[in-house]
């Protein structure tokens, strides 16, 4: 393979023409896996572009709420459109090389979008909190115009630290390897291959750890720290019953979503018990499912979001019948 040198800031870097995925090695059966994750991403996509269709044109779901339910559909079907179609070629079809540029474009794309799958469950843990804590304020705190700049700001910060991190990536000189151990050109991985100093690059990526990962967790508990103590100040049981309700989808999201990275990074690297394609296998899961689970577990169960899809679906019997006919 023919490396490519560049001169940036009196330097020499030497980049190679690509990287070649080679995660998954040693595990059984793994092309089985990887028909289940195209079953997800189909999942994913059915659901997701449901979701974003339905609040799309009902101008009555545009509100702060599904404006918040919408930014998470899109979130989550590009972040496994990022993955799962690059997955099943690198593995099951054997074709694992990717082209330098088109490397860092995907760990572009996937660390904003996970970045912003994060932020988004803030933001429905902040819709909770308004709806719940503030019922009086709810109208004039929570507006559409309040709740698409709380979007627009997450959607900036994501992409300004992400676009930040993948460009220090490319002070780096590729010398040592080619062969990124992952699912896809992680970030990790990928900047160890590095021949010189990468301090920077482990730094800022604790950094981001903790921004997109921790911080968002942290709010969360605390949010629902808020929201149970005003649930159990409530004089009516049915009232606590209701409000705890509408609650119990969004934990599920955030249980899905956060406690198996925290689990496989906790054990990896603190206690090392985990084998590495072992490692990845869980990592792609905990990337992969979420996106395919949100929109069941929150979106569709939605009461609006529910009369409509029926609707839909009775206008398209009709519609059926009467051509038939």
């Amino acid at each position: 393979m023919s490396y490519l040198q560049t001169i940036w800031n009196n330097s020499i870097l030497i980049h190679p023409p690509g990287f070649y995925i080679i995660g998954f090695q040693t595990l059984p059966f793994i092309s089985v896996y990887f028909i289940f994750l195209a079953f997800v991403y189909a999942v994913t996509v059915l659901f997701n572009c449901l979701v974003i269709y339905v609040i799309a044109f009902n101008n009555a779901l545009h509100s702060p709420k599904f404006l918040a339910v919408f930014n998470l559909a899109v979130i989550d079907l590009i972040i496994n459109t990022c993955l799962i179609p690059s997955m099943i070629k690198i593995f099951l079809a054997k074709d694992n090389f990717i082209p330098f540029n088109l490397c860092f474009v995907q760990m572009f794309t996937y660390y904003t979008f996970g970045s912003l799958e994060s932020f988004a469950l803030v933001i429905l843990a902040y819709d909770r909190l308004v709806a719940i804590c503030f019922p009086m304020q709810q109208n004039s705190v929570n507006t559409l115009k309040c709740m698409s700049c709380i979007v627009a700001v997450t959607w900036s910060i994501a992409i300004g630290i992400n676009g930040f991190a993948v460009c220090i990536m490319t002070w780096l000189s590729f010398c040592k390897s080619v062969t990124v151990f992952s699912y896809f050109c992680d970030y990790s991985p990928v900047y160890r291959l590095s021949c010189n100093n990468y301090t920077v690059q482990f730094y800022f990526a604790s950094l981001l750890t903790i921004l997109v990962l921790v911080t968002p967790f942290i709010f969360i508990v605390v949010t629902y720290i808020f929201i149970i103590i005003t649930v159990f100040n409530m004089k009516s049981v049915n009232r606590r019953i209701k409000a705890l309700s509408t609650c119990v989808e969004h934990v599920i999201l955030v249980a899905v979503f956060y406690l198996p990275l925290f689990i496989i990074y906790i054990f990896g690297f603190y206690f090392g018990g985990i084998n590495p394609d072992q490692r990845v296998l869980y990592l792609s899961l905990a990337s992969c499912i979420p996106p395919c689970l949100n929109p069941i577990v929150y979106s569709l169960k939605t009461k609006e979001i529910k009369v409509r899809i029926k609707a839909i679906v009775r206008k398209q019997k009709i519609w059926t019948t009467g051509a038939s006919s």
